[in-house]
């Protein structure tokens, strides 16, 4: 169980109540776990931060492949286990090779990685590790993807970052039928 029950309605600040019926609403049912079921804590936050979410992981220029993959790295960086597990069986169902996505998993060197997953990999290690790009990565996703699929990726990792955040000071724990190997933290 997460650190903070299920949110309801009379759980939450009653000038956001409209934002949480609506939230729900859209959803269909309170989310019981992932980011949304934290995130909900704050309705207003949710819907915004969800519904950018929703959209990056579904509408931008960047393929499936790619798209997965840079989620894939926003986990791993950030030790997210609950990510992780969501995002590798896509990873791989979206032609993500299995050996790339293991490796990332392990912290291991990329087997033979395209150029435009070598670029997005690279990218996402640099920033999360130094909060900053060398010239020579910027570069190579700007070759790769041009400057509005640059953004769209940067955003997208931003994203699963905040994500990754809230699911990890949560404490929102993995499912029981979890499918991958969990990250060796």
């Amino acid at each position: 169980m997460a650190r903070t029950p299920t949110v309801t309605r009379e759980s939450v600040p009653e000038n956001e109540r409209d934002a949480f019926d609506a939230f729900v609403a859209d959803r269909g049912d309170v989310p019981t776990t992932g980011p949304g079921s934290v995130m909900l804590n704050a309705p207003e936050v949710a819907q915004r931060a969800l519904g950018l979410a929703l959209y990056l992981r579904t509408d931008t220029s960047l393929s499936p492949r790619i798209r997965e993959l840079a989620m894939l790295v926003a986990a791993r960086e950030n030790n997210c286990q609950f990510i992780w597990n969501a995002h590798a069986p896509p990873a791989r169902s979206a032609g993500l090779r299995d050996e790339i996505v293991d490796a990332l998993r392990d912290r291991e060197d990329l087997p033979d990685p395209a150029a435009d997953e070598a670029a997005v990999v690279e990218y996402g290690q640099q920033f999360f590790r130094t909060r900053t790009v060398s010239q020579d990565a910027f570069d190579a996703v700007i070759q790769q993807f041009g400057r509005n699929g640059a953004t769209e990726l940067t955003t997208l990792m931003g994203c699963y970052s905040m994500l990754a955040f809230n699911v990890n000071a949560f404490g929102v724990e993995l499912p029981e039928n979890i499918t991958e190997a969990p990250l060796p933290i």
